[in-house]
């Protein structure tokens, strides 16, 4: 592929991106950059979550993830499923009655302020690792498609990769980003899309013949029953579950989305369209993957080292026309920034409500403290995915699970405590739940198939979130709250 053409189509994209923000961002103020002025359309906001969520790591990482797990993948999306019916109808509700913008305020309402800043730094390091590792995805892939053969080092395409995302959504903020999410999600399905046109093509397959070839080859399998793995159906679908309540409904970053919408009526609305649309999403991505490696196994064409390569290579290598290249580039960038931007917005908000206080500051202060908030987090982000890259990771989609289940797992326990017990904490000690669970966890899973003959995989959220659980009740107050926080 030409290097110059494919970074003036994305220059182009960028460019239109920029106009969108320009739009969006005229008379912004802090209400708008937080949560819109609670004017986003439902309909706006569901597309846009969809693309925020899927981010470049489903993009990537979900077809090459299908030579190893077929299409178990499928058992933990109707997990999630579960998960978005329970946030439309337990936290949603919470939230918009407290009238919250940082949700993570409900923990100071119902323990005290030392739960509710440790809420808020989880979610901090949840987001920074989790975003840093979608983008990572993104500027390696650019990296192979137009630094490296105009010999522009990795840390130039990091920053500029980065910083273009500060610069449409440093001023409007959530009301910016919920249009651009939009617009972002629509051409990362197309770009799915168009490249399964092409392999179709290639392998002389209509639509049905597609359909026939991937549900009887080997990457099609769904169910697992296989107890001792990791990928046994019961494990992955709880997971899956607990995975989208906290990875969803316990983060200011998706959650912020929603409480930008008019009223609870049209969020409640936008969950349930945006959880049932989460499930064929899924299976076209992952029907991708089962192409290209049918594709990959009939054309004699070599597999690369890194599952998370596969696609880049076809698609940017020359074994598919052009255009899948450019469009793969194109939705691979509309997919990291989906996600990307929101988690920046999200980041700015919590460090500048839960742990500055901005709300108690005059205006233009406020601003300006917000303002470097966000640029602060935005150098931070680059320099994680610089480290990332020396660490060589691989299957992105599986490290941004993993480390979701260490750092999420306190906060799910935080709020299972809070929503299903009327019981007050010292809220002093919480700093032993919030870090004692993770460890004990790590300490567990690498001695699980020494000790139980099974190894644990994303559940282990669910036990995390339990330990959190246990410890909150061992530190709880004898008496029971009395108000209905």
């Amino acid at each position: 592929m030409n290097p110059i053409l494919t970074g003036s189509i994305i220059g182009g994209y960028l460019l239109i991106l920029l106009f969108v923000s320009w739009i969006t961002g005229r008379k912004a103020d802090n209400a708008t950059f937080f949560l819109g002025n609670r004017q986003s359309p439902w309909f706006i906001v569901a597309i846009g979550m969809v693309g925020a969520s899927l981010s470049g790591v489903t993009f990537v990482s979900v077809p090459g993830w299908v030579a190893t797990q077929q299409f178990n993948y499928l058992q933990m999306v109707t997990g999630f499923v579960t998960g978005y019916i329970f946030i439309a109808n337990i936290l949603l509700p919470l939230y918009y009655r407290l009238n919250l913008t940082s949700i993570y305020t409900y923990l100071n309402n119902r323990f005290g302020t030392h739960s509710y800043k440790s809420g808020s730094i989880l979610f901090i390091i949840s987001k920074l690792t989790g975003a840093s590792a979608r983008l990572y995805l993104m500027a390696g892939v650019l990296q192979l498609a137009i630094s490296d053969p105009l010999n522009i080092p990795f840390y130039q395409t990091v920053m500029v990769t980065i910083g273009l995302i500060w610069l449409y959504t440093f001023k409007g903020g959530i009301k910016t980003i919920i249009w651009t999410d939009a617009l972002q999600t629509l051409l990362m399905l197309s770009a799915v899309g168009i490249t399964i046109y092409y392999i179709g093509s290639e392998l002389e397959l209509g639509f049905r013949e597609m359909v026939y070839t991937i549900s009887k080859s080997e990457y099609s399998t769904i169910l697992n029953t296989d107890w001792a793995s990791s990928r046994h159906f019961l494990k992955q679908f709880f997971s899956g579950a607990f995975i989208t309540i906290v990875m969803t409904g316990l983060d200011q970053d998706m959650m912020q989305k929603n409480l930008s919408c008019k009223n609870i009526k049209d969020a409640k609305k936008n969950m349930y369209w945006y959880g049932i649309a989460f499930l064929p999403v899924n299976l076209l991505f992952l029907s991708l993957g089962a192409l290209l490696y049918i594709y990959v196994n009939e054309a004699g064409i070599p597999l690369p080292e890194r599952a998370d390569d596969l696609y880049p290579m076809l698609a940017m290598g020359g074994y598919l026309p052009m255009a899948a290249g450019l469009f793969f580039i194109l939705g691979l960038v509309a997919a990291a920034y989906s996600s990307a931007d929101s988690a920046l917005a999200s980041l700015t908000t919590v460090f500048s409500l839960d742990i500055l206080k901005i709300d108690k500051m005059k205006p233009q202060k406020a601003k300006t403290y917000r303002v470097l908030v966000h640029f602060g987090f935005t150098i931070i982000t680059a320099l994680i995915i610089l480290v990332f890259r020396a660490l060589n990771q691989d299957s992105i989609i599986n490290l941004v699970y993993v480390l979701a289940g260490y750092t999420y797992g306190p906060l799910l326990g935080l709020y299972a405590f809070g929503l299903f017990t009327k019981y007050r904490i010292k809220d002093k000690l919480v700093i032993f739940a919030a870090l004692l669970p993770p460890i004990i966890t790590g300490i567990i899973d690498f001695n699980a198939e020494k000790w139980f003959g099974f190894s644990l995989g994303y559940e282990k959220l669910i036990l995390n979130g339990f330990l959190t659980f246990v410890i909150l009740w061992l530190i709880r107050e004898n008496e029971p709250q009395k108000t209905n926080a």
